[in-house]
């Protein structure tokens, strides 16, 4: 058996020409995004301190803060199939907690006064500001974050969702701020007023904002989330449905945000009738499509792994322990236990995750929608499955066994491999094929 990596690494040298320009490095493009979402988050900071008081401030802080753990650990569980970095995460809810509410709160105070002192009708320009701009305003703003994970982190973005995880974490750190000026203000107003209790201000917003919707802005954004996520699957050449349908997600987060706005106008229960007849249905109904999407990948990976079965690559149990999540799980806890604890558990991990997104690459690759950088990344996966091979095989034999359907797994002769299209061999790699005698 070898025991080198599949194929060396290549390095460029010093008169490669591969050197990037200063700004191209990546501590000075961290910096300068570390240093912007840091100086909105101060900026927004300090304006929502300034119109709810420091103690209103803290009580709104305090009671925003309840469901974000809840929507961030649902978004993560659906992205447990093919776990994004934790950084993408990070930036998502730092842009929607400091850079869209900056952009939201200056652009719509903004707009709402100019249409005020335009039409002398301030209460028709809150109306006005409510349905029309704030929907505009914020979903945009949101949006951008979406869109530069989409640019700049390509190899991440790969579907439907991841698109739904970046929209939903955006929107629900977009949510928290917002929560924290509502909650805030409305502490304030029952200071002045002095009511307590359940017929406080305070208590009303907490039961209509952290009770009955605090999926609501998540719900607005993964619109457009899903948007970017179908562009995702979208080959390059198709450049017109990749722009298109992201803003179509767009247009159909920004109505759905206006319409959930404008309850408030359609008589005393205009609210509840939106919430019940609308809003309700719409969330059960991307909650299903999160799911379904989640089984199908889970799918994919038990179907297009084999291939690399019987390249030699992975062991004939590996495409059904990686295509269930239970049995995934079970691999992590044996090898915690039984390989070196928790360093060992996340070797496993890792070798689950790059398996799953090698599944992914070649299934884009047999639809034609691989990029040029495909054999590339193909090579980069396989090292990386390598190099983890003798802590995660041991614990995936062992969830096989555990799980596995007593049926032989894959009995039926394969197809052509699909790689002898892109140059490769029966065999890939044979020299340092794992299994050779």
């Amino acid at each position: 058996m070898a025991s080198s990596p599949p194929y060396p690494t290549y390095t460029p040298g010093p008169g490669s020409g591969a050197h990037p320009h200063w700004w191209q490095r990546r501590w000075v493009r961290y910096g300068a995004l570390i240093t912007l979402l840091a100086l909105s988050g101060l900026v927004i900071l300090a304006l929502v301190r300034r119109q709810t008081g420091t103690e209103g401030f803290l009580v709104g802080l305090g009671l925003a803060v309840l469901p974000v753990p809840w929507l961030i650990a649902a978004f993560r569980w659906l992205d447990r199939v093919e776990p994004g970095p934790w950084r993408n995460l990070v930036f998502a809810f730092a842009w929607g907690a400091c850079a869209a509410a900056l952009i939201a709160i200056v652009a719509n105070s903004f707009a709402t006064k100019w249409i005020a002192t335009s039409t002398a009708d301030p209460a028709g320009a809150d109306t006005l500001g409510a349905t029309v701009i704030a929907p505009i305003v914020e979903e945009s703003a949101k949006a951008a974050a979406v869109l530069l994970v989409f640019l700049f982190r390509r190899r991440d973005f790969t579907g439907i969702v991841d698109g739904v995880v970046i929209a939903g974490v955006t929107a629900t750190g977009f949510a928290f701020t917002e929560n924290i000026l509502y909650l805030g203000t409305a502490f304030g107003t029952d200071q002045l007023t002095g009511d307590r209790g359940i017929a406080s201000v305070t208590a009303a917003t907490f039961f209509v904002r952290i009770v009955m919707s605090p999926f609501a802005h998540p719900l607005f954004t993964v619109l457009t989330g899903i948007g970017f996520g179908f562009a995702a699957l979208f080959p390059e050449r198709q450049r017109a449905r990749r722009a298109l349908v992201p803003l179509g997600g767009l247009l159909l987060a920004m109505s759905m945000h206006a319409f959930w706005n404008g309850s408030s106008t359609f008589g005393a229960f205009g609210f509840f009738a939106v919430y019940g007849a609308f809003m309700v249905p719409a969330f059960g109904l991307l909650t299903w499509l999160a799911i379904w999407t989640r089984q199908r990948e889970l799918r994919t990976v038990r179907e297009e792994l084999p291939a690399y079965v019987y390249a030699g690559w992975l062991t004939p149990a590996e495409p059904f322990v990686l295509g269930s999540m239970r049995a995934r799980r079970t691999a992590r806890d044996h090898a915690r236990q039984h390989f070196g604890g928790r360093p060992a558990a996340r070797a496993v991990a890792e070798y689950e995750a790059y398996a799953t997104s090698l599944a992914f690459l070649r299934h884009r690759g047999q639809r034609g929608r691989a990029g040029a950088d495909f054999v590339v990344r193909e090579r980069e996966l396989l090292a990386e499955l390598w190099r983890r091979r003798d802590v995660a095989r041991p614990a995936l034999d062992h969830a096989a066994r555990t799980a596995a359907p007593a049926r032989p797994l894959y009995g039926a002769p394969m197809p052509t491999p699909y790689w002898t299209a892109y140059g490769y061999p029966t065999v890939p790699y044979p020299a340092y094929n794992p299994y050779r005698s």
